[in-house]
């Protein structure tokens, strides 16, 4: 009887050591100072952050801190009610060896609420009891943003027009592939397609492109992303309306002065920018009537910043007419060229200069001999009578 219970207890103790968990049986003081010397040296999630219903890896580095004992482990998985494990734990026998540390990778889902989760990581070794470590995994669904930071106030059909937009990453970790679209009916946008890659955490990137719309409409931007391997996307419109620009450069004309000589007229003036944005290239010209003549066929004033001016000379030919219009363009910062006409009176009473050779030329010099014969006669007269 008494052999009976002994072997039924030798039996007992044999199979409770085959089990998985059952690791008692080898268990020594030595085996679990070894183990304790074991540890979770850190954990990295691909994805940083997560947003609900991301998938992404769990990698766990166990560090053997014993600096002259190996350990084995036979198996190591991670997970809890929330965060739930999609691939297989380790089921089979590792050793780690003295002072070396180990890497278990893990698919996970995060299919919950945002919040701070704690998965727990655990190892067991051969001849001791199990390691249990809690990996902490955020899921936060702040998405990309995007900002426009400058746009016109209205747009002009076939007109091209620069949007100036800023894409920021407010998460905790970064995102790749990063790529913004700009589509719309009527539109056409330059680049329609910009890629900027990896976009990390706190970070921003400023996106400029151009809108030639048709027809008032809206345009669509829309940002894909890539948080770890899960796609998503931020989008964001505004309306294209049609109008005039408050804030667009306004040339003006002003202060004309007309004279001409031997048929040429010569127009001289200024320009001020009445607008609030700069006119470049801006240009001065006759137009017909008129026939454009050296030396100034046309005059570039150049860019003029708001509240600027400058002067400018044209000078012309014009027949059978009193009026001559002048032209003035220039371009906004798009390259958008803007004309406006002015009109300008040539009537005789403005002719100034008379052509050279004219009887009138030379009315002034004849009253002016005629003054001074007269003095002279009077003068002579005088001093005849004093004697």
């Amino acid at each position: 009887m008494k052999n009976t219970q002994i072997f039924t207890l030798a039996s007992i103790l044999l199979l409770i050591g085959l089990l998985p968990g059952g690791v008692a049986a080898f268990t020594t003081p030595e085996s679990i100072v070894t183990a304790g010397n074991v540890y979770v040296a850190s954990t990295t999630y691909d994805p940083g952050t997560f947003f609900a219903g991301d998938s992404g890896t769990v990698t766990v580095f166990v560090t053997n801190g014993n600096s002259n004992q190996s350990v084995v482990v036979n198996h190591a998985t991670i997970g809890d009610k929330d965060i739930r494990l999609l691939s297989s734990p380790y089921d089979t026998s590792a050793n780690i060896g003295p002072l070396q540390t180990r890497a278990f990778t893990f698919s996970i889902t995060t299919d919950v609420p945002e919040g701070t989760y704690y998965p727990t990581f655990s190892l067991s070794f051969r001849d001791a009891n199990s390691l249990y470590y809690r990996a902490p995994v955020k899921v936060d669904n702040t998405p990309i943003e995007l900002t426009i930071v400058q746009k016109p106030d209205t747009f002009a059909q076939g007109q091209k027009k620069t949007v100036n937009i800023r894409i920021s990453n407010p998460r905790e970790s970064s995102v790749r592939n990063v790529a913004l679209e700009v589509t719309g009916d009527g539109i056409t946008a330059a680049p329609a397609r910009t890629y900027i890659g990896d976009l990390a955490a706190g970070g921003s990137v400023p996106v400029n492109f151009t809108i030639t719309p048709d027809i008032p409409t809206t345009a669509h931007i829309t940002v894909n992303y890539d948080n770890g391997d899960n796609s998503h996307v931020a989008i964001m419109d505004f309306p294209i309306t049609f109008g005039v620009d408050k804030t667009q450069a306004n040339p003006v004309i002003s202060n004309v002065q007309i004279t001409s000589a031997a048929g040429i007229y010569h127009v001289t003036g200024d320009v001020n920018n009445a607008g609030l944005q700069t006119a470049y290239t801006v240009m001065v010209t006759s137009l017909e009537p008129a026939v454009p003549q050296d030396p100034y066929k046309s005059y570039v004033v150049g860019a003029l910043k708001s509240d600027d001016f400058g002067s400018f000379e044209v000078t012309f030919s014009a027949q059978n007419t009193t009026v001559v219009p002048i032209q003035l363009s220039f371009k906004d910062a798009d390259g958008n060229v803007y004309n406006s006409v002015k009109e300008v009176k040539i009537s005789a009473s403005q002719n100034t200069s008379p052509a050279v050779g004219g009887s009138s030329n030379m009315l002034p010099v004849i009253a002016a001999v005629v003054v001074l014969v007269v003095f002279i006669g009077g003068w002579a007269l005088y001093l005849r009578r004093k004697k």
